[in-house]
């Protein structure tokens, strides 16, 4: 789906409110489900989520996580439900994105196996298992804060500093998968991505609460990208992935919106690669929609790659040691 515009918009608009007795219903069984205490993982357990329905910036924290794991002598492996993709497969696998597609692991799966070995499955307990067997030595879960199904000995929460918690209601109010307060309570600091109104009144109550915050920026890597652009993207928020082709200085001749983790079909790429011949443009997309393309579309698209940077990445360090030695 897309985010609705309403969902941003402060004081809530008056849709929001006469949806708001249903998202109050969505809030309170969303708490009860992250009150349940879930499984210990062999591993020490790091899980990376997000306040809102999607676009808060989990994948590139999670893939920075697993850098810094690396660097301090640990075999991390990525542990995922595989949003988006077909439900062929019960019973968890590790990814190979030699022989895979998005249709069979999700498309931040594909992403995630670049930088570490990947997991997909449903049940978390018995994929933290086959992590185990195949020579992990922590877990790093791109979502799951809200699932309880393991009990992180890490929790981080991360927040888009131009949305933060959007007008601050639940689903279908606003775009919260549980109240904000009942998620901070659930994590050990936020991870704030960018600048922005929204993302300092979420730090502000983040402080209060007394759990760290740590400042992060996207910035995007050197990358071969057209001086004219047909830009497309379907995720969460693609005004952000707009934005920073434009900062880059692209001239974006045309934009195309679709819905996030929107499965491409080969007609739809035929009719953007017209449209920009027409328009005399490059095709320019996101590394998660390249991943749902074919070998032979992607190899027709410029793509513009990310990573997050933290300012003070010695304090996520030290986070991480203490997850690490609780086991």
């Amino acid at each position: 789906m897309r985010a609705p515009d309403f969902w941003r918009r402060t004081p809530a608009s008056p849709l929001a409110k006469a949806l708001a007795p249903f998202g109050a219903i969505y809030g309170a069984i969303a708490s009860a489900r992250m009150r349940r205490k879930g499984g210990r993982a062999d591993l020490p357990a790091i899980v990376i989520g997000g306040p809102t329905l999607g676009g808060d910036g989990k994948t590139p924290a999670a893939l920075a996580i697993a850098a810094l794991l690396a660097e301090m002598g640990e075999r991390p492996f990525f542990l995922t439900r595989g949003y988006g993709r077909g439900k062929t497969r019960s019973a968890p696998f590790l990814v190979d994105p030699s022989i895979h597609s998005a249709r069979e692991t999700g498309d931040e799966a594909l992403l995630l196996a670049r930088c570490a070995p990947t997991i997909v499955g449903v049940d978390r307990a018995a994929g933290a298992r086959l992590a185990r067997d195949l020579g992990a030595t922590a877990l790093v879960m791109d979502d799951g804060l809200q699932s309880r199904r393991l009990e992180p000995d890490l929790a981080l929460m991360v927040v888009d500093g131009a949305y933060g918690a959007g007008n601050g209601l639940c689903l279908p109010a606003g775009p919260l998968r549980a109240p904000l307060r009942r998620q901070l309570a659930a994590v050990d600091a936020l991870v704030l991505i960018g600048e922005g109104a929204a993302g300092e009144a979420v730090a502000e109550y983040a402080s209060a609460a007394v759990k760290p915050v740590l400042r992060a920026r996207i910035a995007p890597l050197p990358a071969r990208l057209p001086e004219r652009a047909l830009a497309f993207a379907g995720i969460a928020r693609p005004e952000k992935f707009f934005a920073t082709l434009e900062a880059l200085g692209v001239e974006i001749i045309g934009r195309k919106s679709f819905a996030d983790h929107h499965a491409y079909t080969a007609r739809e790429i035929a009719a953007l690669e017209r449209e920009a011949a027409r328009l005399g443009a490059t095709l320019v997309t996101t590394e998660k929609d390249a991943a749902r393309l074919s070998k032979d579309a992607a190899a027709r698209v410029d793509v513009l790659p990310i990573r997050l940077l933290l300012e003070k990445e010695e304090t996520l360090r030290e986070l991480l040691r203490r997850a690490l030695t609780r086991k």
